[in-house]
């Protein structure tokens, strides 16, 4: 798939690119395109660190991660594959925001992304959307949490969150 006439989603497993996967699976769905869900990874000590001490096994690993991430997403949000529409996973070793505008490089594609409310200053990856995709960009808001809940975990502290699992 080229990425024309496709539905490309930026997925990270956060909330705002859960919201995100099932906005573009809707959107594949109606226009009767073809849903490419992708997850951008680098080595989490940044490229250019990995580039003095490249390991192939290193680099395996975290792309395995990536990909459980992405997997995780699409089991999460649809219980597995999307019925009704088709769908690719990518999995592509770069900064999101490029990742995102290469496969969504043509003019008919649409191009997904998620946003966490009032993130100011927006992040990297969105400014760099936004900035250099040559097709339409919808950005689909994260759900918001009641307020009960984010006063919660506002109040929380790591020890709430150490004690959780016990």
């Amino acid at each position: 798939m080229s990425g024309r006439e496709a539905v490309v989603v930026g997925v990270s497993g956060s909330l705002a690119s859960l919201a995100a996967l099932r906005a573009g699976a809707e959107q594949a769905r109606r226009g009767g395109r073809v849903l490419v869900a992708v997850l951008a990874w680098e080595p989490p000590e940044g490229e250019g660190l990995y580039l003095r001490h490249p390991d192939a096994e290193w680099a395996r690993h975290w792309y395995g991660e990536a990909r459980g991430r992405l997997d995780r997403a699409f089991d999460e949000v649809f219980g597995g594959p999307p019925r009704g529409v088709v769908s690719e996973r990518r999995v592509i070793r770069g900064r999101a925001g490029r990742v995102l505008c290469d496969v969504a490089a043509h003019p008919d594609a649409l191009l997904v992304i998620g946003a966490r409310p009032h993130r100011r200053p927006a992040p990297r990856t969105h400014r760099y959307v936004h900035a250099h995709a040559t097709c339409a960009v919808l950005t689909t808001p994260a759900p918001r949490l009641p307020k009960g809940v984010r006063r919660t975990l506002r109040r929380m502290t790591p020890t709430d969150f150490a004690l959780a699992g016990h």
